[in-house]
């Protein structure tokens, strides 16, 4: 079973930046669609960004232009690259692989932005 762990969550002003990382075990993260989730508190959990074995992205409207997601196979890695963040962009941030129908998480990263 692929593990997903994510990291460079924290604490960061509004305005500033933030990079999330996550890593994936396993030997197939290339065949992987892989994407970001947040989910702030008393609400459901929305996608952020996704991005297909073959580099095509999608963003969710409220961080478009603000945030990008990258993938690095040789790594085994996804990034967010999260810019001129707001307060409303605090939550837990998840990253989810997709493959062949069925979906593994990640444990979480805080990110809190204040103002």
């Amino acid at each position: 079973q692929v593990q997903l762990a994510e990291s460079g969550g924290g604490l960061v002003q509004a305005g500033g930046s933030l990079r999330l990382s996550c890593a994936a075990s396993g030997s197939l993260f290339s065949l992987y669609n892989m994407g970001w989730y947040r989910q702030a508190p008393g609400k459901q959990r929305d996608l952020v960004a996704r991005i297909t074995i073959g580099g095509s992205t999608n963003y969710a409207d409220s961080v478009k232009g603000r945030f990008t997601i990258s993938r690095d196979n040789a790594k085994n890695t996804v990034y967010l690259q999260m810019n001129s963040v707001k307060p409303e962009d605090t939550a837990v941030y998840y990253c989810r692989r997709d493959y062949s129908g069925t979906y593994v998480w990640g444990q979480g990263t805080q990110v809190t932005v204040s103002s």
